[in-house]
């Protein structure tokens, strides 16, 4: 799909918004947030592989806003897959499958990691680029008695939509996470984020252009 430049614009302020890497870093787990985008599992494979968390990974996902309708497996156990595909041994993954929303994600993932007997201080989220800021207002809610970093997939705007994640879709689930950094912040569910004014009357304009599907009603 063609873009305006003024909704190019606005996408742009977005993202960079949204996208948080925290760099260099070495924790005792990586969380991978299953989504319909593999290659977030394959960006969690490559951290592993490389060294940046040990001894565990942790996949996790039920069925998500994208997955529930299009995939007949759990996004964890389609991560789980792939991250062996990507060299990272089996018996260091740890395979979360009921999470529908991202505080699951990180209270499900608490409970198995207690439960297989680990004991968590720091972790590395790795996400979709544009969910990473709201994935670590979330981890610093449920789970806050560890210390979180973001680790992204290094692709840039331009070049991330493809076959599985299509502009028009990215645009809207941006959009989408971009709301809930606010309203779930005031409902208790992650941690205050503050948001640009230039930042959220980009979110409105991409709004009233109609790139709402995700946009919490009412």
């Amino acid at each position: 799909m063609a873009l305006s430049p003024e909704v190019r614009r606005d996408v742009e302020i977005l993202w960079d918004f949204h996208v948080l890497d925290s760099g260099s870093v070495v924790a005792d787990v990586l969380i991978i947030l299953g989504s319909h985008d593999v290659r977030v599992a394959d960006r969690g494979a490559e951290l592993y592989v490389a060294g940046k968390a040990a001894p565990l990974a942790i996949v996790t996902g039920g069925a998500g806003k994208v997955t529930g309708t299009e995939w007949t497996r759990t996004e964890g156990d389609v991560y789980a897959e792939r991250l062996i595909l990507k060299g990272v041994p089996e018996g260091s993954i740890l395979v979360e499958t009921k999470a529908t929303n991202t505080g699951d994600n990180f209270g499900y993932s608490r409970e198995l990691a207690k439960a297989s007997g680990y004991s968590i201080e720091s972790g590395i989220i790795v996400s979709k680029p544009y969910m990473a800021r709201r994935s670590l207002a979330t981890a610093m809610k449920v789970w806050p008695d560890v210390s979180w970093y973001t680790r992204p997939p290094q692709i840039p705007l331009l070049e991330y939509p493809n076959d599985e994640v299509p502009l028009d879709r990215m645009i809207n689930l941006m959009v989408g996470d971009l709301q809930r950094l606010k309203v779930y912040a005031e409902k208790g569910f992650q941690a205050y984020v503050d948001i640009p004014m230039p930042v959220w009357r980009a979110y409105e304009r991409l709004a009233d252009e109609g790139f709402d599907k995700f946009v919490i009603k009412g």
